[in-house]
């Protein structure tokens, strides 16, 4: 079959054994060089996606997606929801106020914030439900003033369902020096969750109307209407339409403003660690620099004998920028099987690590998390693997074209 001369000449020069056993030495090792950077590569990022979909499965479960809510109190509900639910981005829609606070045991504070909600209803927005280790959810009875606080608080205060504890909220007031006073509130500890997040000690739950009795409203009036959606990242356009469809008086708010800070620094992380990652690839990927030109200075007499029968300085260059970008090809195909293999398998392997040793590398006791997740996404094995590819290539350039200007004359003068 009909071959390019570079083509047939440079995997000829990759396949064979050379009488120089340093420059195979030097050739293996870029490419194990290179296949360890992209395994590497695919590991740690798919192992920070699945950091990063934990985090927003959990954190994003728990805040509201979305709110619509009025400069006032809304009276009903109902109408705002059914209005939201209009729009096909909105899954569901249930009644919310929330509120900031302190909780107040034995001496000891800390800050709080209060969510009122509608427990036959939380479930189709919240995985608060599923994550309730003490109590249930359902505990919450309107006048009874019973609260569902996070494992965080429970631990902090030595708190368990059946105890006692004091909220104080601001209230304003035209008689007290600056208009503000707090107001304190006992609430019964009804129940305990935990999801693996710093929620576990910011956030704690009321019925709405206990909500609305502390804020002086009516009973069956709330804050606002949080929204389940679809797409979380498009919170913002959805909930100012929603909004906007409503008239004047009605507002949005959405989960971007609360923890958009800590989402934008997770994806700042995962770009510098995969430039840096990245770096590990291209001294990999620029190894086959050394190889190549060794192989110039190795082939010198062969180069001059192909000059001598006709070979174009071009053919030359391609001879040895096919030799390099075999060994670029091999170790970033090696690198990226094993790398797909690693990432869909490292949970396993660091459960069975833990199990051998009897050390638990993510205790519940210290980290958010007991496992370590891994969201392998093909996005990421493509552009690792083009990363690779391109690095491999661009880096048989310098030596294949000093390959092409050696002179026959020269390089035979001593055979």
């Amino acid at each position: 079959m009909f071959r390019p001369l570079s083509i047939f000449i440079g995997a000829r020069y990759t396949r064979a054994k050379r009488r120089n056993h340093f420059i195979s030495f030097i050739s293996m090792t870029s490419m194990i060089g290179l296949a360890l950077g992209v395994l590497a590569m695919i590991v740690v990022l798919s192992v920070m996606n699945g950091f990063q979909k934990e985090m927003s499965s959990r954190i994003l479960g728990m805040v509201p997606h979305a709110t619509v809510l009025g400069d006032k109190p809304l009276d009903d509900w109902r109408p705002v929801a059914a209005a939201a639910l209009k729009n096909p981005e909105v899954l569901a829609a249930v009644p919310f106020t929330d509120m900031d606070g302190m909780l107040s045991y034995k001496g000891f504070m800390q800050p709080i914030q209060i969510s009122g909600v509608d427990p036959a209803q939380e479930g189709k927005v919240s995985i608060v439900a599923d994550h309730i280790t003490q109590g249930s959810l359902q505990d919450l009875k309107p006048g009874e003033f019973g609260v569902v606080i996070g494992d965080i608080t429970a631990r902090r205060f030595r708190l368990s369902v059946g105890d006692r504890i004091t909220l104080i909220v601001p209230e304003i007031s035209s008689d007290a020096p600056g208009g503000i006073t707090p107001r304190m509130q006992r609430l019964n500890v009804v129940g305990v969750f935990k999801v693996g997040a710093e929620l576990d000690g910011s956030m704690a739950l009321i019925h709405m109307a206990d909500a609305a009795q502390i804020q002086h409203w009516q009973p069956n009036q709330v804050q606002s209407v949080r929204l389940k959606l679809k797409d979380l990242y498009r919170a913002p356009q959805v909930s100012k339409a929603i909004a906007g469809g409503l008239g004047d008086g009605y507002k949005a708010d959405d989960w971007t403003h609360s923890q958009g800070s800590l989402f934008s620094a997770m994806k700042m992380e995962k770009t510098m660690i995969g430039l840096l990652l990245l770096m590990i690839v291209a001294v990999a990927a620029f190894n086959i620099i050394a190889t190549l030109i060794m192989v110039v200075n190795d082939k010198g007499a062969d180069i001059a004998i192909l000059r001598t029968i006709g070979a174009t300085p071009r053919q030359i260059m391609g001879i040895f920028m096919v030799q390099g970008t075999v060994i670029g090809v091999v170790g970033t195909l090696i690198g990226g099987v094993l790398g797909v293999i690693a990432a869909i398998n490292v949970s396993a392997m660091v459960g069975w690590i833990e199990r051998v040793t009897g050390q638990h590398i993510f205790t519940s006791d210290v980290y958010f998390i007991s496992n370590l997740p891994s969201d392998l996404q093909a996005g990421d094995v493509i552009m690792i693997c083009s990363a690779g590819l391109i690095l491999s290539f661009l880096a048989t350039l310098y030596p294949a074209w000093r390959a092409a200007q050696i002179e026959p004359a020269y390089a035979l003068r001593y055979e």
